[in-house]
């Protein structure tokens, strides 16, 4: 499958466009300057407004899922944010300037920035000039130490990178992955439309094995987009997403069961349809109390299978005759 275009892509990739590399110092080395970012210094933290901090480049959590690490997202930032009340802001965010005068942009930090605008604070910043190479690899690099990316997510996040047009090697580093790690996502983002997982979800508890199974039933012609989502459209709304993918795969699997034996019928005298695992067979007897019919069917069967076929297509789009 060809790689997609960021028109294609959908949540995160709203937000990629500013970090493809437009490099502001094309010279820079990207290593060096994050681990500089992570670490900060005493004179880059500030106390900054909130309103005067913008978003950038590809977020770590795709905020366009129906349903994102759901499971304890929920908890997890109410108590980030009573501890900020109680005790202050322990960690500072890393951002950098932006183009307009007095405004910045956030590289990570965003549920503390969200946190503190909704309490009314200033928030603690590590205010730092980097490129988007570097900027790339300093969100990677804090977000492998939190550990919290579903599979999914950074295989979305991995595929966003690439076609902003950062290198494979960039990837890698930013998610710290070796080169087999990375062909594994790719293998996901290369064949599970994106559409599909914003239904799924990020599903945090389901690792590589059950999204590479959903990826190996759209290459193997299992499944398609239109049959995909018609399962999830089925689903009950309260489903996690780790659940939806799961039924996904078992309703999937249940689809491709097959009979092993042949199925014979003979729905009228004199002709008999045998249905098998890899093929349709019609024998038509021309003697007999329906010779005269079989005769008439040896004339016309072209033309009823053409019309049939006609028929069929123009209720089934033709992604949904692929099983």
């Amino acid at each position: 499958m060809a790689r997609k275009s960021l028109r294609d892509l959908s949540g995160i990739a709203k937000t990629i466009a500013d970090s493809s590399p437009q490099p502001r110092d094309p010279a820079t080395k990207a290593t060096a300057p994050a681990l500089g970012a992570l670490q900060g210094s005493l004179l880059a933290i500030r106390e900054l407004d909130p309103t005067l901090i913008d978003d950038w480049g590809p977020k770590d959590r795709l905020d366009g899922f129906t349903a994102v690490n759901s499971e304890d997202d929920g908890d997890s930032f109410e108590n980030l944010k009573s501890s900020i009340k109680e005790g202050g802001q322990q960690v500072p965010i890393l951002v950098r300037r932006a183009g307009a005068e007095g405004r910045f942009e956030i590289i990570y930090g965003r549920r503390r920035l969200r946190a503190c605008r909704e309490l009314g604070l200033k928030v603690r910043a590590n205010v730092q000039d980097l490129d988007d190479a570097s900027a790339l690899l300093a969100k990677g690099l804090e977000n492998a130490a939190r550990r919290n990316l579903s599979f999914y997510e950074k295989a979305r996040f991995a595929a966003v990178i690439q076609t902003a047009g950062h290198n494979t090697k960039t990837v890698r580093q930013v998610l710290s992955l070796s080169a087999s790690g990375l062909s594994h996502l790719t293998k996901v983002t290369d064949n599970v439309p994106d559409n599909l997982g914003d239904q799924i979800g990020a599903a945090p508890k389901s690792g590589r094995p059950k999204w590479t199974a959903l990826a190996e039933a759209f290459i193997n012609d299992k499944v398609n987009a239109t049959s995909s989502l018609s399962i999830l459209s089925k689903m009950n709304d309260g489903l996690t997403s780790d659940d939806r993918l799961e039924q996904l795969l078992r309703e999937i699997a249940r689809r491709g069961a097959r009979p092993n034996e042949a199925r014979e019928i003979t729905p009228v005298p004199g002709i008999t349809i045998k249905s098998g695992r890899a093929t349709i067979a019609m024998s038509i007897k021309r003697a007999g109390e329906n010779a005269a019919f079989a005769e008439w069917l040896d004339r016309e069967l072209e033309d009823i299978i053409k019309k049939s076929y006609q028929e069929f297509t123009a209720v089934n789009p033709a992604d949904d005759t692929k099983r």
